[in-house]
C-alpha cells in the first residue's frame, strides 16, 4: 500500500471548496495531526518511535475533542449558527471533522496492523490476544489478574437497584451484557467495569524462546482488556455472560464559567475542575465488533448522536502503547541524544552572574542543555547571599519540577520570592493548584495571574546587591519551565542583565502583582499592553520599504528586498493575516515557520503570492517562537512566548523580547535559514491547506550529495541542529 499517497488524500481541507480569506482552525489543526500521523506511517521514522506517534496522534485528538469538539457542542447546544470566518456553522464543522477523522483513523490502524504490529514481531516484540498465549502465558496472565487486578477491579450492574454508574473521562471500560440463568432470553442486564489507570495496559508476560530462537527471549505483551475479559466468570460468578465490548468516553472541557470577575481564582478554578469532571459527553469510542444493543444503550445514556460514536478499526486507545514505546531498543529509536553545555557555560566553577555581565547568552534547547543553564541560573540565584529577590512565572512545569524546591529554599534563606502561577493552563490546573499551595506555606508569595488574562509569558528574574548598586538579572524564554518538555520541545532562551531589557521586565511584573495600569514599555513587546501594536507598525514598516524598494527597481531576487520571516507554533489571528496579505501584495517576501496550524492562505494570486508557509514535524516538538524583520538591512530580532493568534495577542499576558547582539542575531539567522531549506522535515502549504512533504536531496547516485554539505536538505531541520550542536560553530 502506497502510504504516502493514502495520506496525501486524505487532507481535509484538500476538498473543502472555498474562496475564503481565512482556513477553518480546527480543520487546519486536523491537517497538522495528520502530519503528526505520517511520522507513524513513515518508514524511516524508527520502529518504536512510529509506535509513539501513533499514540501522540491519538493523544493530540483526545484534546482536540476535549477542548475544541466540546466548544463547538456547547454553541451547537445553545443553538448558535453564526459562521466562522472560513464560512462554516459550528454544526457543518462537526460534520467535516467527523469525515476526516475517520478517514485518518482508518489509515493509522491499517498502518499499525499490516506493518507496524508485523514489524514489531519481527524484532522480538509480540502483541498478543489471549488465544495466542501458551498454556504457561496464560497461567502466568491469570496470576497476574488474581494478584493485580482482581483486588482492584469494582463491577457495577444497571438494574433498577443501581443505577448507571459515573464514567470518568478518558477512561477505558468493558461493558458486560448479562443474563441470570433460567431466566428468559429477554431478561438481561448490562454492567461495567473500568480497566484500571495505574497499570500499563499491556502487560508483559515473560516467555521461553519460541519459533527458533534459542538465544533471547520475545518480548511478548497481552492486553490488559484481555486479561480481565477472560476472567469475567469471576466477577460476575453464576451468571451467563452473553455479550462483552470494550468502550472509551471523552469529556468535554470547554466548561466555562461567568463569574470570570471571582475575587478567589483559586477558588473559581477549583469549582471549574469539578464542573469539568461532570462535563457532557463528547465523544464514544468503541471497538470494530462492537454489540449494537450496548452502543445504543450507551449513547442514550450518554445523551450522544451517532455521528458522536467511533468505531475504531483496530485499537481502542493506541496511548497505550506508550509502555511498548518505551522499551529499552537503542537499535528501534532515535540516536541517544545528549544537549551540549554552551561553551561560556562549561566552567562549572564560573560565577553564572559574571557571565551574563560579559553579554547576552543564547539558548537553544533541547540541542543545548537546560539543565547547565537555566536551572544553573535559578540554584546560582538562590545560593548566593546577595541575591535579594527572585521572581518567575510558572505555566506548566512538571511534577518533578528542580524550580519548587529551589524557589522554597530561597524562601526559607529570607530572600523575597514571588511566583505567578497561571491556574488556568488547560490541563495542567490541579497540578498548578498543589504547587501553589506548597509554595504558600513555605512563605513564598505566589499570585495566581490576572483575571480575565492567561500569564503565559516564560520569565525568571534575580534581583542582585553589587559593588555598585542593585543589578537585575533576567531570562525570558520560548517555553516553559519545566525539565522534562526541554528535552523534547524546541524552545529558545535569552539570558540577560541589559537595562534596557530588565527594566521592562521588572515592569512587567509590576504590572502582573500589582494591578499597574502601564501602557507601554521600552524594548519589550507585552501582550495585550502593545504586542500587537508594535507587529502590525513593524509590518507597515516594511511595506513602506517595499514602496522605496519598487521604485528602485524592485528586482525580486535583490537580497536587500522587504522581508518578513516568523516561526511559531500557530497562526489565527484575522487582523495579522489580513496585514500579511497587504504586505505581500506590497511585495514583501514573507517566509511563515508554523508547526501547527494555519489559517492563513499562502500562495493565492493577488493576495498572498510572496507568502510561503512551511511546517516542521520531527522528534522534537517546534515550540521556540522567532520573528526577523528586514527593516531595509537593519535587520530586527525577536523570540518570545506569543503565536499570532487572537488569544495570545489579547486574552494573555506574553513576553517578546528584542536579540540585539549582532552574533546572537546571526544564530537566530541560522536556525530559520535551516528550517526553510529542510528536505526531509519540512511540508510546503498549499493554497487550499493541505500540506506536501519536501524530498531529501539524494546521497546516492550521479546527483548525489555529502550530508555533511547539506545537513538540511538530506537530514532535516533537527538532526541538522544535532550535528551543529556537537561543534563550537554556533557557541556564543
Amino acid at each position: 500500500m502506497d502510504y504516502r499517497k493514502a495520506l496525501v488524500e486524505l487532507s481535509p481541507l484538500s476538498e473543502y471548496d472555498t474562496d475564503g480569506r481565512y482556513l477553518s482552525r480546527e480543520l487546519s489543526w486536523l491537517e497538522f495531526n495528520l502530519r503528526v500521523l505520517h511520522e507513524g506511517v513513515d518508514p524511516r521514522t524508527p520502529l518504536l518511535e512510529r509506535v509513539r506517534f501513533m499514540a501522540i496522534f491519538n493523544s493530540n485528538l483526545d484534546e482536540f475533542f476535549q477542548k475544541r469538539v466540546g466548544g463547538l457542542k456547547r454553541q451547537i447546544a445553545a443553538n448558535l449558527v453564526t459562521r466562522t470566518p472560513d464560512g462554516l456553522s459550528p454544526a457543518e464543522t462537526c460534520t467535516e471533522i467527523r469525515r476526516a477523522v475517520l478517514r485518518m483513523l482508518d489509515l493509522q490502524a491499517r498502518v499499525f496492523t499490516e506493518d507496524i504490529r508485523p514489524a514489531l514481531s519481527a524484532h522480538g516484540i509480540d502483541l498478543l490476544q489471549w488465544h495466542e498465549l501458551t498454556e504457561q502465558e496464560q497461567a502466568a496472565a491469570s496470576d497476574y489478574f488474581h494478584r493485580n487486578l482482581f483486588p482492584v477491579l469494582t463491577p457495577l450492574a444497571v438494574d433498577p437497584g443501581h443505577p448507571f454508574p459515573f464514567i470518568s473521562n478518558l477512561s477505558t471500560s468493558l461493558g458486560i451484557m448479562l443474563r441470570q440463568p433460567g431466566r428468559a432470553a429477554g431478561e438481561r442486564h448490562f454492567a461495567r467495569i473500568k480497566i484500571p489507570q495505574v497499570l500499563p495496559r499491556w502487560v508483559r508476560i515473560d516467555a521461553t524462546p519460541t519459533r527458533g530462537r534459542e538465544d533471547d527471549h520475545p518480548l511478548r505483551f497481552v492486553h490488559m482488556r484481555d486479561v480481565i475479559q477472560h476472567h469475567l466468570g469471576e466477577l460476575f460468578e453464576g451468571m451467563q455472560i452473553e455479550d462483552v465490548m470494550a468502550f472509551r468516553i471523552t469529556r468535554n472541557a470547554a466548561v466555562e464559567r461567568e463569574d470570570e470577575d471571582a475575587e478567589d481564582l483559586l477558588e473559581l478554578i477549583e469549582q471549574e475542575l469539578r464542573d469539568r469532571k461532570f462535563a457532557p459527553v463528547v465523544r464514544l469510542e468503541v471497538g470494530p465488533d462492537a454489540n449494537a444493543e450496548m452502543v445504543q444503550f450507551l449513547a442514550r445514556e450518554l445523551e450522544l448522536e451517532d455521528s458522536d460514536i467511533y468505531h475504531m478499526p483496530a485499537e481502542l486507545d493506541y496511548t497505550d502503547l506508550d509502555v511498548v514505546a518505551d522499551i529499552q531498543k537503542p537499535e528501534l529509536k532515535y540516536p541517544a541524544w545528549t544537549p551540549a553545555v554552551p561553551a561560556r557555560l562549561r566552567d562549572d566553577e564560573a560565577d553564572i552572574f559574571t557571565v551574563i555581565r560579559g553579554g547576552d547568552l543564547l539558548l537553544h534547547h533541547p540541542y543545548e542543555s537546560f539543565t547547565a543553564s537555566v536551572e544553573r541560573f535559578l540554584r546560582a540565584a538562590v545560593a548566593d547571599p546577595r541575591v535579594l529577590a527572585i521572581k518567575q512565572t510558572l505555566y506548566r512545569t512538571s511534577s518533578d519540577s528542580p524550580f519548587i524546591p529551589e524557589l522554597i529554599r530561597a524562601a526559607e534563606a529570607g530572600k523575597q520570592v514571588i511566583c505567578l502561577i497561571e491556574l488556568k493552563a488547560r490541563f495542567d490546573e490541579e497540578r498548578n493548584i498543589r504547587v501553589a499551595q506548597t509554595l504558600v506555606k513555605a512563605g513564598v508569595h505566589v499570585v495566581y495571574g490576572l483575571v480575565g488574562l492567561k500569564t503565559h509569558t516564560k520569565l525568571a528574574m534575580a534581583v542582585r546587591h553589587e559593588s555598585d548598586g542593585m543589578r537585575t538579572y533576567c531570562h525570558i524564554g520560548t517555553g516553559n519551565y519545566n525539565s522534562k518538555t526541554a528535552s523534547l520541545y524546541t524552545d529558545l532562551g535569552l539570558m540577560t542583565c541589559r537595562p534596557d531589557i530588565v527594566g521592562d521586565a521588572v515592569e512587567l511584573f509590576h504590572y502582573l502583582t500589582g494591578r499597574s495600569l502601564k501602557r507601554d514599555f521600552k524594548r519589550l513587546l507585552v501582550a495585550p499592553v502593545n504586542m500587537r501594536r508594535c507587529f502590525v507598525e513593524m509590518i507597515d514598516r516594511e511595506i513602506a520599504h517595499c514602496d522605496d524598494w519598487r521604485r528602485r527597481g524592485g528586482d525580486p531576487d535583490d537580497p536587500d528586498r522587504p522581508r518578513i520571516i516568523a516561526k511559531m507554533n500557530s497562526l489565527e489571528d484575522r487582523d495579522l493575516c489580513d496585514k500579511l496579505y497587504a504586505a505581500s501584495n506590497a511585495g514583501v517576501r514573507i517566509d511563515l515557520i508554523v508547526r501547527g496550524f494555519c489559517c492563513l492562505r499562502p500562495g493565492v494570486p493577488d493576495r498572498s503570492e510572496n507568502i510561503r508557509v512551511v511546517s516542521i514535524i520531527g522528534r522534537f516538538l517546534e515550540h521556540s517562537r522567532i520573528f526577523i524583520f528586514h527593516n531595509a538591512g537593519q535587520r530586527e530580532y525577536y523570540i518570545g512566548s506569543a503565536d499570532w493568534m487572537y488569544r495570545n495577542l489579547n486574552n494573555r499576558v506574553e513576553c517578546i523580547t528584542p536579540v540585539d547582539d549582532p552574533a546572537l542575531q546571526e544564530r537566530l539567522q541560522q536556525i530559520v535559514d535551516i528550517c526553510l531549506a529542510d528536505r526531509r522535515q519540512a511540508w510546503d502549504m498549499h493554497p487550499d491547506g493541505s500540506y506536501t512533504q519536501r524530498q531529501p536531496l539524494p546521497t546516492e547516485g550521479p546527483d548525489a550529495v555529502a550530508p555533511e554539505e547539506h545537513p538540511a536538505e538530506v537530514l532535516g531541520t533537527q538532526q541538522a541542529l544535532m550535528a551543529l550542536a556537537r561543534t563550537d560553530t554556533v557557541r556564543v
